[in-house]
């Protein structure tokens, strides 16, 4: 571990020299990367400083424990060093787990009904309030560009972008099949159904970082759905564009303006096309989204959310940190389940780097 502190200091002296230099601004893919690059040594070297300060201070305090005088004052020094030593031991250990690249950037987020019908997108509709919510209260700025609303309230599908520092690091667990039981508004009987909604999350590609050739590219506009009055009748905003060598298609139509419309539709494009090209470079990658959404199954749920017994029960999760209350959750509250799958991963990644 010391190797790799040392590495870690002197590699974030060079960065912070190269940034101090006016070329590096002039390349915005070099200063992304460095920029990347040095948020993520930073911390790494702090606390490393902050070990060598604790270690000197207990060798301080071990020296003074042979003089009388000093010896209960150097003791209570002593426990104080140990005490910090060991934790910040256990931070370094974990600031040095392998990190996903992607952890630091925004997000897109698509959700969309899965089995039960009319009442898998009116979860689906609760799911996106949910990570609105859970945004607003992290203050991450959200984009709901494109919307297929039920003529019940419910959601068929929906897009939306998650801007802000470790968005994804905090929602890629939210990736998968989310299941519901619970008695609908539609069903006379007062039968619990079972009924789904999937979310597929990607990390948001930079335009810097992807080159998206014009001839590619087929765009479309027609007029927008929904609320808007007037205008939405006598406007063409909305925007739907086609990659032609891959066959995605993304529709855009929050805004008023095309250009806008367009401007984001190529964003969520950029990602779909990010995600693809990262999981043909890594095999664990491969089935990124696939894997996230699969068929909408009930078998392949990720949680599942109980209006009888009021609980939200996560099935990546063992023991007490398995359960959690429902109206919280649906409100917005996710960082009780989020911190507890981020611990867990931690965890898992610790015993794999003791084992390897």
């Amino acid at each position: 571990m010391e190797d790799k502190l040392s590495r870690a200091a002197l590699r974030l002296q060079e960065v912070e020299l190269l940034l101090s230099q006016p070329e590096v601004y002039a390349d915005p893919a070099r200063l992304r990367d460095l920029t990347r690059e040095q948020k993520e040594l930073t911390p790494v070297v702090r606390a490393y400083e902050a070990l060598l300060r604790a270690r000197s201070a207990r060798q301080e305090a071990e020296a003074m424990l042979s003089d009388p005088e000093m010896h209960d004052l150097a003791r209570e020094e002593l426990h104080r060093a140990k005490e910090r030593q060991e934790a910040l031991t256990e931070e370094l250990h974990l600031l040095l787990l392998p990190r996903d690249p992607d952890d630091d950037r925004s997000a897109v987020l698509e959700i969309r009904a899965g089995v039960g019908g009319e009442e898998g997108a009116l979860f689906a509709a609760d799911l996106l309030r949910m990570y609105l919510l859970y945004a607003d209260s992290c203050g991450w700025q959200t984009d709901v560009v494109h919307r297929s609303d039920t003529e019940l309230g419910g959601v068929k599908e929906a897009t939306l972008t998650v801007e802000g520092p470790g968005v994804y690091a905090r929602l890629k667990f939210e990736g998968g099949t989310h299941c519901v039981k619970r008695v609908p508004e539609t069903e006379s009987g007062g039968r619990i159904h079972t009924s789904t909604a999937t979310v597929a999350v990607l990390p948001e590609a930079e335009e810097t970082e992807l080159y998206i050739a014009p001839e590619d590219l087929r765009i479309d506009t027609y007029r927008s759905g929904g609320a808007g009055g007037q205008h939405v009748n006598k406007t063409e905003s909305a925007i739907r564009v086609t990659h032609l060598p891959t066959g995605l298609v993304v529709e855009c139509q929050d805004e008023r303006s095309q250009y806008k419309n367009k401007d984001r539709a190529l964003k969520i494009l950029r990602s779909r096309l990010y995600a693809r090209q990262q999981a043909e470079s890594e095999a664990a990658r491969a089935a990124r989204r696939k894997s996230q959404v699969g068929g909408a199954e009930r078998s392949e749920r990720i949680r599942t959310y109980r209006f009888q017994e009021k609980i939200v029960v996560d099935h990546r999760l063992t023991g007490e940190h398995k359960s959690y209350p429902l109206g919280p959750v649906l409100d917005g509250d996710l960082d009780g389940i989020l911190d507890a799958l981020t611990a867990q991963q931690q965890t898992e990644k610790l015993l794999q780097q003791a084992n390897d």
